[in-house]
């Protein structure tokens, strides 16, 4: 028989008997039964626990080569690959920027990594790496985009010390230095005032 709001009492009443059950046959046991059990008990308990994989242990990230160097970012700072794209110069920017192209009708400058770690600047001309959180704040030019995988914060080894600072937080054993997507996109060298810029 049904009750309230359709619970099907007999069926409840059922399952609780069975818990009833249950709960007295574990009161039926013998003291030396008993004494056993708790003592499995306590062997469960003081095993060390199995390892688990940490939180943010693994990262996805994107792996990309720049002026001779293997980078990898994490995949939720890149909002996308762009290839074919036209990079307008400025004149008198600065080494990290490259120039600026339009994407998706908005302005976006173009910047190149290898100043910013001390290394020459190459006329690479490969896909365009779109960073952001929200919306595409900088465009990275590459010579190529390797693939997207996911690394073991286990893999890694602490950040070789150099002109590029908190921008590199890791590197793993092939060379690859590991980017920190926050203080790439924060770092002053490169933000630009694109206010006065007359690209239509």
């Amino acid at each position: 028989m049904a009750g309230p709001q359709g619970m099907n009492w007999e069926t409840l009443r059922a399952r609780l008997a069975e818990l009833a059950a249950s709960r007295e046959a574990e009161g039926a046991l013998t003291p030396e039964a008993e004494a056993a059990l708790l003592d499995e008990r306590a062997r469960a308990l003081s095993r060390p626990p199995t390892p688990e994989v940490a939180p943010g242990t693994l990262r996805e990230v994107v792996r990309f080569r720049a002026a001779g160097q293997t980078y990898a970012l994490e995949s939720r700072f890149v909002l996308e690959v762009v290839r074919n794209v036209d990079v307008v110069p400025l004149p008198g920017a600065p080494p990290t920027l490259r120039g600026l192209t339009l994407l998706h009708g908005e302005v976006l400058p173009v910047v190149e990594l290898a100043p910013l770690f001390g290394r020459p600047p190459m006329d690479s001309s490969g896909p365009l790496l779109v960073l952001g959180t929200h919306r595409p704040e900088l465009g990275v030019r590459t010579e190529e985009v390797h693939e997207v995988t996911q690394v073991s914060s286990q893999d890694l080894l602490p950040a070789p010390a150099g002109p590029a600072g908190e921008l590199v937080f890791a590197a793993d054993k092939a060379g690859t230095l590991m980017l920190e997507g926050e203080a790439l996109l924060g770092d002053s060298r490169l933000v630009f005032d694109l206010s006065d810029e007359g690209v239509a």
